[in-house]
């Protein structure tokens, strides 16, 4: 539960930026591979669609036109960043929001819930945010009851060099008071997973209570690699094979 479908496949985004066509292949073989079942949805640009022919796939679009996607039976979420969100209204089953994480994020959290869409934070790339704000809007998100999802910079697990882990955002989640210092944590020994528990520094979750934080709150986060996550994790011993 704890990794199931955790990663929405980006490739034909930076740094990546392959082409279509190979970036469809790579999907393929990720979502083949003995640890497809960590990966999710393939991430299209909604410039692109029209390029996806009818290839089966489940979709979250990210709009880069300003245009919202025609109705279309495989997209099952939208993301957009600079768009009025009442627009964005009935646009997917799930909408995501990108937020700055200044100001007063509290309020722009506080209308995402009121609008039924949900938050989307970039935790690196151009924008790296501190450990602080990202705490802040994991506890916000958790307070007002609204789902987010992370994009750019999770590459590893665990956090190095001033980079953020994404088992750090997931503790952050799962763990609730304990946000900053999960998401500051370097120590990849604090970390463990079995099939009964995700644990960190002695506090531990059960897969109904991580599957309830999945689906409420962390729903997952975009990169344009699949493959160096799974491996980052294969490297701590948490995914089998």
């Amino acid at each position: 539960m704890l990794f199931a479908a955790l990663i929405d496949h980006a490739p034909t985004f930076p740094p990546a930026s392959l082409p279509l066509p190979e970036g469809l292949a790579e999907h393929r073989r990720v979502r083949e591979s003995e640890a497809g079942w960590v990966v999710s949805r393939f991430v299209c640009p909604g410039s692109k669609l029209a390029e996806l022919g009818d290839e089966p796939l489940r979709l979250s679009v990210v709009v880069d036109n300003g245009r919202l996607p025609a109705e279309d039976a495989r997209i099952e979420a939208v993301e957009a960043a600079d768009l009025d969100p009442e627009v964005l209204i009935d646009a997917a089953r799930e909408v995501y929001c990108e937020l700055p994480l200044r100001g007063e994020l509290w309020f722009r959290i506080l209308r995402l819930g009121e609008l039924g869409l949900r938050a989307k934070v970039r935790c690196g790339g151009s924008a790296l945010p501190s450990v602080a704000a990202l705490a802040q809007l994991v506890q916000e998100c958790r307070r007002q009851k609204v789902p987010f999802k992370a994009t750019a910079g999770l590459h590893q697990p665990v956090r190095a060099n001033d980079e953020h882990g994404f088992l750090n955002l997931l503790a952050a989640a799962v763990f609730d008071g304990d946000e900053e210092e999960a998401l500051a944590e370097e120590d990849e020994s604090a970390f463990a997973v079995t099939p009964d528990a995700f644990a960190w520094r002695g506090r531990s979750a059960r897969p109904q209570e991580i599957a309830q934080i999945r689906e409420e709150l962390f729903v997952g986060f975009g990169s344009c690699s699949a493959q160096e996550p799974i491996d980052g994790l294969h490297a701590l011993a948490m995914l089998p094979g």
